[in-house]
Parts: C-alpha cells; sequence; structure tokens
C-alpha cells in the first residue's frame, strides 16, 4: 500500500468518497507513524487486534502483517471499496460494518482462538471515553489498548495526582489498567488535517483486580469527590460519614481540605472501604 496524501486523495476519488465530519475520520498518511504504533503494540502471531475504525485500512495492513488475525469494526460502509481492495492480500482481516458502540463484541470474539487481545485503533476523538469505557464496562477480555487519541484527551487519560489533568476517569481507568504515553503524533500526519495534535497512549491490563468492598459505592465516591473540580473534599462529600473519610486522611498526611486531585487510586480505595465498614 501507498501511504502519500495524493495516493489517498486518489483512491478517494476512484470511489467517489467523501471523509464525514460527523464521524471524525481523520486517515494517517505517514507509515513511520502507522509503523511505530504495530512496534510498540508488540503484537505477535497469537493475538486478535480488533481495530476501531480502520478508515481506509492503512493500519490494518499493517496489524494483519503482525498479528494472528484482525478484527474491524467500522460505522462508515461507504468504506467497504476502499477497504476491499487495500486489503485484499490480508486473509486475516474481518471486517465488521457497525458500531462499535453497539456491537455485541462477545458474540463475535466466540468466532475466534487466540491467546491475547489488543486494541489498537486510530481513534476518532470524540467517542475516545465511550470506547474504553466500554471494553470495561463489558468485561471484554482486552489484555491491551494501544490508542491515538487527541492531546488533551490522551493527557487526561495518563495523568497523575497532583495535576490539573487528574481525574474521576483517569481514578476510575486505573483501577483496571496501567497508562503510559508511548509517543506524540503531529497533526500534520492525517488526512484532513485536525485542529490539535494527537498522542498514543498504552492500557496494559493489570494482573489484580482493585480490592474494593463495595465497587458502587466506591465509584460513586470518585463521582462526588472531583464533581466540582475546584472545591475540597469537606464540600464534595458534606453528604457522606466524614469522620472515617477524615481518619483516612490523616494516616497520610492530609484532612478534609485536600482536593480530590491530590488523592491517589490507593486512598480513595481506602476511604471506600472505610466508609463501608462504618455504614
Amino acid at each position: 500500500m501507498e501511504y502519500s496524501p495524493k495516493k489517498i486523495q486518489e483512491v478517494f476519488n476512484q470511489n467517489d468518497f467523501h471523509l464525514k465530519k460527523k464521524f471524525g475520520q481523520n486517515f494517517i498518511i505517514d507509515e513511520n507513524i502507522i509503523n511505530n504504533i504495530v512496534d510498540k503494540s508488540e503484537i505477535n502471531k497469537d493475538t486478535l487486534v480488533i481495530e476501531i475504525g480502520p478508515g481506509a485500512g492503512s493500519l490494518t495492513y499493517k496489524l494483519a502483517k503482525q498479528a494472528k488475525q484482525v478484527l474491524c469494526y467500522e460505522i462508515d460502509t461507504t468504506l467497504k471499496e476502499i477497504l476491499d481492495h487495500n486489503l485484499k492480500d490480508c486473509p486475516n482481516v474481518n471486517i465488521v460494518f457497525q458500531d462499535f458502540l453497539q456491537a455485541n463484541v462477545h458474540q463475535e470474539l466466540q468466532k475466534y482462538s487466540y491467546n491475547s487481545l489488543f486494541v489498537v485503533a486510530n481513534l476518532p476523538y470524540y467517542i475516545t471515553t465511550p470506547i474504553i469505557t466500554k471494553i470495561i464496562e463489558e468485561e471484554i477480555p482486552v489484555d491491551k489498548i494501544v490508542v491515538m487519541v487527541q492531546k488533551e484527551v490522551g493527557n487526561r487519560l495518563k495523568a497523575t495526582p497532583g495535576t490539573k489533568d487528574y481525574n474521576s476517569l483517569t481514578v476510575y481507568l486505573n483501577c483496571y489498567f496501567s497508562i503510559r504515553k508511548l509517543m506524540d503524533v503531529s497533526r500534520n500526519v492525517f488526512i484532513p488535517k485536525p485542529n490539535v495534535d494527537s498522542i498514543i497512549v498504552e492500557f496494559t491490563r493489570k494482573k489484580e483486580p482493585i480490592s474494593v468492598k463495595n465497587t458502587q459505592l466506591f465509584f460513586q465516591l470518585i463521582r462526588d469527590s472531583f464533581s466540582q473540580k475546584r472545591k475540597n473534599l469537606r464540600n464534595n462529600l458534606k453528604n457522606y460519614p466524614l469522620e472515617p473519610i477524615e481518619q483516612v486522611l490523616q494516616k497520610y498526611g492530609l484532612d478534609l481540605n485536600v482536593r480530590a486531585e491530590s488523592l491517589s487510586l490507593e486512598i480513595f480505595l481506602e476511604i471506600a472501604n472505610s466508609l463501608e465498614d462504618s455504614l
């Protein structure tokens, strides 16, 4: 496959394809970036890869050369002819023309045999969080996620306690994955060129599940703690029994005047378990 903007535009013209803003379509045109994504994903011949939004198939083609099989979800059915042409040499690729968010992924996975399951994708910016949330909530048995996302979104996903980007989503994701940035990506490697730069973020499944006595209470505590980010825990958690919360905070040299962004996942877990014990 060729990756020049001119070649891709020619393919679009030949198939009378027009990019659709409603699907957040920004296609990668830099082969070096594509190779980097595949290399850093550490895919092997025992890996089933789920790609969400294959676009014109540039990343898909490279994934297929490294993985056992590639399962793609593409919402835009007008890409079918382009994908069929670009991936004609990739018999291990299966494309499901369906919105990933509406798909029964577990049912589809029953058709495959594999040792590890990865999600590798250039995600549409506007549905990054819903996609990752679906993977967690539906318990799709993903071992690793490697995704290219808008830089601002990526910074929140990989944020650490005490930073401005740290929020309730960060804590939630850290319950299940170890998260790190792999590389920066310029806006200039896409067609059309977006208004923002991107980063590639890796989520590696944690081997040990979180140790929490009441999951519902724990996640509600996180949401409430960050409900008004500029306010401290005393204000955001005023409807909770404050004494057990304060006792946990004092162990770490903190008090109820602290803001949620200063607390690690471990502290939130300890507070939630303490609240459960006090009920």
